[in-house]
């Protein structure tokens, strides 16, 4: 039991990180590339990823609880 907890720990730890890299990748480009660029956003594909993300960690935290 404590090693399927270690792990869903470890798989969650490297989800984190992976957003964190795509976060920080976003951060890195230049000022003038983004401000030339058009960004198209889709409020309907961030607010799926939002609701992922938060059922993830509902999945999370209900199989640490129980």
């Amino acid at each position: 039991m404590a090693s399927v907890k270690a792990c869903v720990l470890l798989f969650t730890a490297f989800f984190f990180s992976g957003l964190l890299q795509l976060s920080m990748a976003a951060q890195e480009k230049p000022a003038t590339a983004v401000a030339t660029a058009r960004v198209v956003v889709d409020a309907k594909a961030i607010d799926q990823a939002i609701a992922y993300v938060l059922m993830l960690a509902a999945l999370f935290v209900t199989y640490l609880a129980h």
